[in-house]
């Protein structure tokens, strides 16, 4: 079977039922500096432009890596499932706090959710699709530091602390494992996809 474009994971996408009330939920994982970003984007225009909630504005700091779900599932997960308009403040990394602008997510067709642990097991029944996006560590590391503007000593402490969480995270998650797509984060601009289960 040949490797499927944007186009035709759109595609698949809206001829799936929904399972997150009447959402198709899309979840875009991996670890970081992987193309999560960049791959979600991408996918959302192909979808019409879908919404993208990104799972790091939901975070409260560093040490917020995975816990913050109950906050997910209060403000983003349960209006949607319920049909409503999900409403969240973004974190704001600088000021430490839920201070940045209020955002809404409206119960469309299609939504993505990206970030780390997005396709986490706890979520798995109710995906519509299950994408983990992955590349070179080195890679990872370098798109991080870039990203980020932070060469600084604590920086790299704070990022090689959550790259050790998220290898024992997706280890006893198994999220690769039971991802429908996996895609080459590496790829400079074409899709290029590693493992596809239609």
């Amino acid at each position: 079977m040949p490797e499927p474009s944007l186009d035709d994971l759109a595609a698949y996408v809206r001829g799936r039922p929904p399972r997150l009330g009447a959402v198709r939920l899309v979840a875009v994982d991996g670890p970081s500096g992987a193309g999560k970003t960049r791959f979600a984007d991408r996918l959302a225009a192909a979808l019409g432009d879908a919404p993208v909630v990104h799972t790091d504005d939901l975070l409260s700091g560093w040490d917020d890596q995975f816990t913050f779900w109950a906050r997910l599932e209060k403000h983003v997960l349960t209006p949607l499932r319920n049909g409503e308009t999900a409403t969240y403040r973004r974190y704001d990394w600088d000021h430490h706090d839920f201070a940045g602008p209020q955002l809404t997510v409206a119960p469309l067709p299609v939504v993505l959710l990206e970030g780390v642990s997005a396709a986490r097991r706890e979520i798995r029944p109710e995906l519509t699709l299950a994408v983990f996006v992955d590349a070179p560590g080195e890679l990872r590391w370098e798109r991080a530091i870039s990203r980020d503007g932070d060469d600084s000593l604590a920086y790299r402490k704070y990022l090689e602390r959550w790259r050790a969480a998220e290898d024992r995270h997706f280890a006893v998650d198994e999220t690769a494992a039971h991802a429908d797509l996996i895609v080459d984060g590496a790829a400079p601009s074409a899709l290029s996809i590693k493992g596809w289960r239609s």
